[in-house]
C-alpha cells in the first residue's frame, strides 16, 4: 500500500483582520467627511436608482450623475457677475453698518435692504426743519461727512444711487418756496446731493426724485407716523433698478 500524500496547508486568514482594520478606519473616516446638507436629491435619487438596476439593465451601461466638467465651468462663469455684484453689496453693506454706528445709535439714520439693492434713511426731522428744503448743516455734518466717506468707498466704485425725498401729508403752508410736498420732497433730496456733492462725491452717479407723500412707511394720523414718514432714502441701487 502506497504511502499517502501530504494534503497542503490551508492558506492563513491572518490578513483579513488587517484588511478588516483598514475598511473600518477608512469608512470613519468618509463618514467624519460626509456632510448632509451639501447632498444634491436629484444626484442622490440617481444613485440609488442606479444601484437597483438588475444584472441585465447594468450591462447596456451607467447613468451619468453630473453634466460633466464643461457645463459646470459654463454654469461657473455664467453666475460669476451675480455673485461678485452679490459680494460687493455685502461687504458695502457691512461698511455702512460699522461707518454709520453713531448716526443708527442717534435714530438718525436706518440701514435696511429691499429689492431695489441697500438703503440708507435720513431722519428727515434731524436733517430739515418742518416743511423746509435747506439742511441742518450744524447737526448733521459729521454724518454727510461720513455719507460722502462712504459713496467715495472701492466697494462701490461701480455701483449707482438714487435719492428720494419723501414727506407725510401735512399740506405745505409755511413755506411759499413750495406749493406742495412734491416740490418740497424733490428739493430736500437735491439738496442732500449738493452737499454730497460739495464733499467730492461724484454726482454723474446719482439720480434724484421726490414722491411726496405717496410712499409711506406707516400708515396713520399720530405724529409719530407722520414722523416716520419724513425722510430722505439714498439707495445703493441693485442691477435692476438701474
Amino acid at each position: 500500500m502506497g504511502k499517502k500524500s501530504k494534503e497542503p496547508e490551508k492558506p492563513s486568514n491572518a490578513w483579513q483582520g488587517t484588511y478588516g482594520d483598514m475598511i473600518t478606519l477608512m469608512l470613519c473616516f468618509f463618514v467624519m467627511l460626509y456632510n448632509p446638507s451639501e447632498i444634491d436629491p436629484t444626484q442622490l435619487a440617481t444613485i440609488t436608482q442606479s444601484l437597483q438596476m438588475n444584472e441585465t439593465e447594468s450591462t447596456n451601461g451607467g447613468m451619468s450623475l453630473s453634466a460633466g466638467k464643461l457645463s459646470d465651468l459654463g454654469n461657473n462663469i455664467n453666475s460669476l457677475p451675480a455673485v461678485e455684484k452679490g459680494r460687493s453689496l455685502g461687504l458695502a453693506k457691512k461698511k455702512a453698518v460699522s461707518l454709520f454706528a453713531p448716526d443708527v445709535k442717534s435714530s438718525k439714520i436706518t440701514i435696511t435692504s429691499d429689492e431695489r439693492g441697500l438703503v440708507i434713511s435720513l431722519a428727515s426731522d434731524n436733517f430739515f426743519e418742518e416743511g423746509n428744503a435747506d439742511l441742518n448743516i450744524e447737526e448733521t455734518r459729521d454724518t454727510l461727512l461720513r455719507l460722502s466717506e462712504f459713496f467715495k468707498a472701492d466697494e462701490l466704485k461701480t455701483r449707482y444711487f438714487r435719492i428720494e425725498g419723501h414727506t407725510d401729508d401735512t399740506p405745505v403752508s409755511l413755506n411759499p418756496k413750495f406749493e406742495s410736498n412734491w416740490e418740497l420732497s424733490a428739493a430736500r433730496a437735491m439738496n442732500v446731493l449738493h452737499y454730497l456733492a460739495d464733499y467730492g462725491v461724484d454726482e454723474n452717479r446719482f439720480h434724484v426724485a421726490g414722491y411726496a407723500d405717496t410712499r409711506p412707511k406707516a400708515s396713520g394720523d399720530t405724529p409719530e407716523a407722520r414722523a416716520y414718514n419724513r425722510r430722505v432714502d439714498i439707495i445703493i441701487l441693485d442691477e435692476g433698478h438701474f
